[in-house]
């Protein structure tokens, strides 16, 4: 594994913090690549956009997924069509349906989108994934929102240019290795045969979801059972406090790769406390919202290990920024999940690809949570997932499927 160390010389600190800046500008100033040279960045404009058309569809859970912070037994997802002057695109909203999680919530962001989003991308006549950031500026936070109308644009974009959106962001794999998140169970005993089903499907990491009272024996039960070489971290969801401090160090005897978000997403320092007092390596997923924080909470030892979610910090750009300031830091990085149908899950996989990504992701096989996904089923191969390689984000959405699920639509046109 990565080196893990608790604090950054100054040095490398200053260079982390030039290239951030260095890698920001040079990302907010380039377009999808030009199909005919796949390693030179276009100047031109992006594809007009005529219409967008934004779907709520309602999509059921295979098993209820219960966290620290609820149980869902469906997905309720906006997605994103753009229509454009040459071609389409698909996007995906990673928001849930309440403000568990975070404060973004699909109602919310469908709001936002049609209200105040779009109309500001619409008003030009045409605009490019790699400038909505800008566009979309002076709107603070919503970063869910604006993730899903970038990923609608790259595709679109990288649709056009014939290029995936793979090979755009810089995969080094044709395949992931695959992790599965399991959620809080009712009985120990239905924890085990849950965690036994996967390790027989052959996921290469397990993640069990935990919350106080149901944390420590449980997560002892797991590995009792499977054995030491089973990989093995856990995801508390910030359900916990600084004053736990003592509680959670009884994880360190169990050989955890990790311990995810502890603490709330606002205590930073909090989590730098906390990791002087564990040997388990503490993992940051709410708390990084950007590249910036990503860099200060390595910085001040608040983690030593990055979950990325492209969602929760504005997009794939933002996310392949933070990947590209990890690796700079010789932080690892991996890829958390949302519950993302077909069209979000085939985008996580790009971003999986990076040489970066060198840990076990949450990008599950699609029958992990649905019965039958919107796209053509991502399905598990020893243990991991192929990374799309069609233009875009290479899947089709089958609209058949779309339908059947859709609970509202409605239309935006520019003007």
């Amino acid at each position: 594994m990565p080196c893990m160390g608790k604090s950054r010389s100054v040095t490398t600190w200053v260079s982390a913090i030039s290239a951030l800046v260095r890698l920001a500008a040079e990302m907010a100033a380039s377009p999808p690549p030009d199909p005919t040279d796949p390693g030179a960045a276009t100047t031109g404009p992006g594809p007009r956009v005529e219409a967008v058309e934004l779907i709520r569809i309602a999509i059921p859970l295979v098993a209820p997924f219960r966290t620290s912070f609820g149980v869902q037994t469906q997905r309720d997802v906006l997605l994103i069509h753009l229509l454009g002057d040459s071609g389409e695109g698909w996007g995906e909203c990673v928001a849930m349906g309440e403000p568990g999680y975070s404060s973004e919530y699909t109602e919310a962001a469908e709001q936002l989108i049609g209200q105040h989003l779009l109309p500001r991308l619409l008003a030009r006549r045409r605009v490019s994934a790699a400038e909505l950031g800008g566009v979309l500026e002076s709107i603070r936070g919503h970063r869910m929102a604006k993730a899903a109308l970038e990923m609608a644009w790259l595709d679109l974009e990288l649709r056009v240019a014939g290029m995936s959106l793979a090979d755009y962001l810089g995969a080094a794999r044709t395949e992931v290795d695959c992790g599965v998140s399991v959620g809080i169970a009712d009985t120990r005993e239905q924890l085990l045969e849950t965690v036994a089903g996967y390790l027989d499907d052959g996921y290469r990491r397990i993640k069990l979801k935990i919350e106080p009272g149901l944390d420590i024996e449980r997560v002892r039960a797991v590995r009792e059972r499977f054995g030491p070489g089973v990989v093995l971290q856990v995801d508390a969801n910030a359900a916990y406090t600084l004053a736990d401090a003592e509680h959670l160090g009884r994880l360190d005897e169990l050989g955890l790769v990790l311990i995810e978000q502890p603490l709330p997403e606002e205590q930073l320092l909090g989590h730098a406390k906390l990791a002087r007092r564990l040997t388990t390596p503490i993992c940051l997923d709410e708390s990084i919202l950007s590249a910036t924080v990503a860099a200060e909470a390595i910085e001040m030892g608040a983690c030593s290990i990055v979950n990325i979610k492209p969602g929760r910090v504005g997009g794939y750009l933002e996310a392949k920024h933070i990947h590209d300031v990890c690796t700079a830091l010789s932080v690892p990085v991996w890829c958390g999940g949302m519950l993302e149908t077909g069209i979000g899950r085939a985008a996580n996989l790009a971003l999986a690809a990076l040489p970066g990504f060198t840990l076990p992701g949450d990008t599950s096989a699609s029958d992990r949570y649905f019965h039958q996904d919107i796209t053509a089923p991502f399905v598990l191969h020893d243990g991991r997932l192929r990374v799309p390689t069609g233009a875009g984000l290479g899947v089709e959405v089958r609209r058949d499927v779309v339908d059947r699920l859709t609970t509202r639509r409605s239309m935006v046109r520019p003007g």
